[in-house]
């Protein structure tokens, strides 16, 4: 999928460089990390030059994680969206990337930012080792892993857009 024009009207990337173009310069992104039962988000600074992780969210109904999200994309002044979408390791998709689209039809369906679909493989498992490197605990890991994988996403986002390697 190139990219689709929701009903909404705002738009669905998997090209980063088509992504940039819709955004102009710079602004802060939201990086989420969908999970079965939270959903972890990470910031941006406009420059895209750091993410850093934000919070975890307990998802629930989608109207729920809607009122959660307008109510931090309005905070920030959030500018697009990099969700991340898990592929498998041969880039096949299975149920999860089906949902991590459905998600990301509904989110740009209700905020009408641009939304960057971003492989996330190996995210967890880098955020993952991160923590363990700080020393973190496992009850703490736990509890952050979602919000730190969303700053992984966001970050190797955010790399390549900035970077100009697109």
């Amino acid at each position: 999928m190139e990219s689709a024009l929701n009903s909404g009207g705002a738009l669905i990337f998997e090209d980063p460089r088509r992504f940039a173009d819709e955004l102009g310069e710079g602004g802060v992104l939201l990086g989420l990390d969908l999970g079965t039962k939270t959903l972890g988000t990470a910031l941006c600074d406009a420059g895209w030059r750091f993410a850093t992780n934000n919070t975890t969210i307990q998802r629930g109904k989608w109207g729920r994680d809607r009122e959660t999200l307008a109510a931090l994309i309005k905070a920030r002044s959030i500018r697009g969206i990099v969700l991340g979408l898990p592929r498998n390791m041969d880039g096949s998709e299975g149920p999860r990337a089906q949902a991590s689209r459905a998600y990301a039809r509904n989110c740009a369906e209700a905020f009408g930012l641009p939304l960057l679909l971003w492989d996330e493989r190996w995210s967890t498992q880098a955020a993952e080792a991160a923590m363990i490197g700080q020393d973190m605990s496992r009850a703490k890991r736990a509890a952050a892993i979602d919000a730190h994988a969303a700053a992984v996403i966001l970050q190797g986002a955010i790399d390549r857009l900035a970077g100009g390697v697109l």
